[in-house]
């Protein structure tokens, strides 16, 4: 980024920048948590399955699919965080 688009960054564009850096950790935390609870998940359907063949694993794999995607958003805004977190540095 060059001098003169990081001088142009607005009050609101730096608060911005500045709460998602503020938020950073808390991103990694919401993103490692929820693989835990995918995995959870899939362990518990998978036994479920194991004592009911009936068992439908359709919509919970959905379900688990979703956590997953939520994941990786998550660490998405994590890694956004650490760039504005170095744009912002060298301001």
């Amino acid at each position: 980024m060059s001098d003169a688009a990081r001088q142009s960054m607005s009050e609101s564009e730096r608060a911005f920048a500045e709460r998602a850096v503020g938020r950073k950790q808390m991103f990694r935390r919401v993103s490692f948590a929820s693989v835990a609870v995918a995995a959870g998940l899939a362990v518990f359907y998978g036994y479920e399955r194991l004592r009911d063949p009936s068992f439908a694993l359709g919509p919970r794999a959905i379900i688990i699919l979703l956590i997953l995607l939520n994941a990786r958003q998550n660490l998405r805004q994590y890694r956004y965080a650490s760039v504005l977190e170095k744009l912002i540095a060298r301001q």
